[in-house]
């Protein structure tokens, strides 16, 4: 099948050989927008961008990577007017506030907060424009997939011979063939991809079991075969992400 456009990150990411696809596209997607949002020539300095991204604000995690990037005079421009509107949302929320009474039954059932201000907090922390904008990417991507895992044999035979996925990025996938997929391509879908999971979680077992031996003195001398970063590859197929990488920065 011709490559498209909108198909070629996703078979770059194939073909990366990396332990999972979306958590190397996930990766380049995540760069792409802090680029955007605080790069040279970026957002920041339009005032319909800072609207938007005053109105979702960050996640903390996020607000740690604009920190660690480095635009100092970028993060004060979108901190000053976030501020802004988000101590005119509190002064609203503290004004129209009034302490209500929580019962014994509410309590011990954990019922979910009739606290307005508890409301609010939460619904503030969770929201985050990059995330947002991620998430939307991210669905494209997983369209993506099934469109070419149904119309692409290529694309098929180098996700078998791939290093298959993080569980998280399984778990969507998953979740994702359920609604995409129906008979026989469903079936070929999970006979594939379960088998390539536990084909890769075993090799990773094994460079992790083969790294603990190279510990040992009557190894010291062994091959380290490849096991030398098997640690961070290892909790990348658990959890995802890349816990070796360095804070990406601006470019100076």
């Amino acid at each position: 099948m011709k490559e498209q456009l909108y198909t070629i990150p996703l078979n770059d990411a194939v073909n990366a050989n990396d332990e999972c696809p979306f958590c190397f596209i996930e990766r380049n997607v995540e760069q792409d927008l802090l680029d955007y949002v605080l790069g040279s020539g970026s957002s920041y300095m339009e005032a319909d961008m800072r609207a938007i991204t005053d109105e979702a604000g960050f996640c903390r995690d996020h607000f740690k990577k604009m920190f660690t990037y480095g635009n100092t005079l970028g993060n004060g421009w979108i901190l000053k007017t976030h501020y802004m509107r988000m101590r005119a949302e509190l002064s609203k929320e503290v004004k129209s506030f009034k302490p209500g009474k929580v019962s014994l039954m509410d309590k011990l059932k954990k019922a979910e907060s009739t606290n307005s201000l508890v409301n609010w907090a939460r619904e503030k922390t969770e929201s985050c424009y990059i995330c947002g904008q991620f998430k939307k990417t991210y669905q494209r991507y997983l369209d993506t997939f099934f469109y070419l895992w149904e119309n692409d044999s290529e694309f098929v035979e180098k996700v078998k011979k791939s290093k298959g996925f993080c569980i998280p990025h399984f778990g969507d996938l998953a979740e994702a063939a359920d609604n995409k997929l129906s008979g026989a391509k469903k079936d070929e879908f999970y006979n594939i991809v379960c088998a390539l999971m536990i084909d890769n979680f075993d090799r990773l077992q094994e460079d992790v079991s083969w790294l603990v031996e190279k510990f040992d003195y009557t190894n010291q001398d062994a091959d380290w075969k490849n096991s030398k970063d098997a640690v961070q590859r290892g909790m990348q197929k658990l959890k995802g992400g890349y816990p070796a990488d360095q804070p990406y920065r601006a470019s100076k």
